[in-house]
């Protein structure tokens, strides 16, 4: 097993594979696919933008922001998925105005949200605020579009009230991660001069809907408590903290992680998946865990390729790499969780401290 040395700085030429592989992946217009042949969606094309800023490739990650400004609908939203599944010619339709067509996809609230954390990761390693400047409209119109879809009760739907998306029901997942990227938002806005007060009111009835009324989530499907990322997230996003958060983690350990390897995404399945493991990590982090979390980042480096890219997942009763992919999202990542332990960013902390508290705002 490969291990890594927990310094304030990477590891010399240890993410090189990583780092090639999400270069090898960015298209011409900014776009990062899942992988070869893979789509493209707004949440994990932005993981790996980040992926690419702590690595200090800001001219590729300023590029893939740019791809997010390109596609972004006129109600701040974006298509969930694009690329393989969409022939190319029907997308550049959607984006120049001809939405009508594309009945078939999603416009994920998460996925939307998740510009401004992107954005705020990029200004905190570059401090250039022109660039934040220029960013400032298209996060200030996907939180709208976001929180146009806050109910009463606080949390938000899963996507836009489309006839393909009939369900009016929310995520715990999608809501803690757009309960950060509210977080973020409001740092944006404050660092601009912009108002922020009806975004951290937001997502104060966010929170609450989060801790204290469960049965606002997984109401027209079946629950998705089966997932890791139902179980971490909340404390990752910073919902749940301190003691809290320290008990959540406790509470399930030994149902989802396998010891030596890494993070199952599925309790019942003896598959782990190595993002999944990163966000761990940085869950791990906010919750004051270091110690577990530099054990379970370490035993990430065994499921590199020969070429020092990140494979995305081990089946481990098989005993075989599974899929057989190597995702530019999964490298970002462990990139992330990397730099949330080692401090090597000014990002650093964005995923490894506890974030700004609800009653102070």
């Amino acid at each position: 097993m490969t291990y890594l040395t927990f310094g304030d700085t990477f590891p010399d030429g240890h993410f090189d594979g990583a780092l090639s592989r999400i270069l090898e992946l960015q298209r011409d217009n900014g776009a990062i696919p899942w992988y070869d042949g893979g789509v493209i969606d707004p949440w994990n094309h932005t993981e790996a933008a980040m992926g690419l800023s702590v690595l200090g490739e800001i001219s590729h990650a300023r590029r893939a922001f740019q791809y997010l400004v390109d596609t972004q609908l006129k109600d701040g939203s974006w298509w969930g998925q694009l690329g393989s599944a969409v022939p190319f010619d029907e997308v550049e339709q959607r984006f120049t105005g001809e939405e009508e067509d594309a009945g078939h996809h999603i416009r994920d609230t998460n996925f939307a949200a998740y510009i401004a954390t992107g954005v705020w990761h990029h200004y905190l390693i570059t401090r250039d605020k022109v660039w934040l400047k220029t960013m400032w409209p298209h996060v200030k119109a996907a939180m709208t579009f976001v929180l146009s879809l806050q109910s009463e009760h606080g949390e938000i739907r899963w996507a836009a009230d489309d006839p393909h998306t009939p369900e009016d029901d929310a995520l715990i997942t999608g809501c803690s991660s757009i309960y950060k990227s509210l977080e973020c938002a409001v740092h944006i806005a404050r660092e601009l001069g912009e108002p922020s007060r009806e975004w951290t009111a937001a997502r104060a009835r966010l929170g609450t809907a989060l801790r204290e009324k469960p049965h606002r989530f997984d109401r027209q499907w079946e629950s998705k408590a089966r997932y890791s990322m139902d179980w971490y997230y909340p404390v990752l996003a910073g919902v749940i903290t301190g003691a809290a958060a320290r008990k959540r983690l406790a509470s399930k350990w030994d149902i989802f992680v396998a010891e030596g390897k890494g993070c199952r995404c599925v309790m019942d399945q003896p598959w782990v998946t190595i993002a999944e493991s990163a966000e761990l990590t940085m869950a791990l982090l906010v919750a004051g865990e270091r110690k577990k979390a530099e054990a379970l980042l370490a035993w990430q480096h065994q499921w590199r390729d020969a070429d020092g890219s990140y494979w995305m997942g081990y089946q481990f009763e098989d005993q075989v790499a599974w899929p057989a992919e190597k995702p530019a999202w999964t490298a970002a990542a462990v990139i992330l969780a990397t730099d949330s332990i080692t401090g090597a960013t000014p990002a650093a902390h964005l995923f490894a401290e506890r974030p700004m508290v609800e009653a102070a705002e």
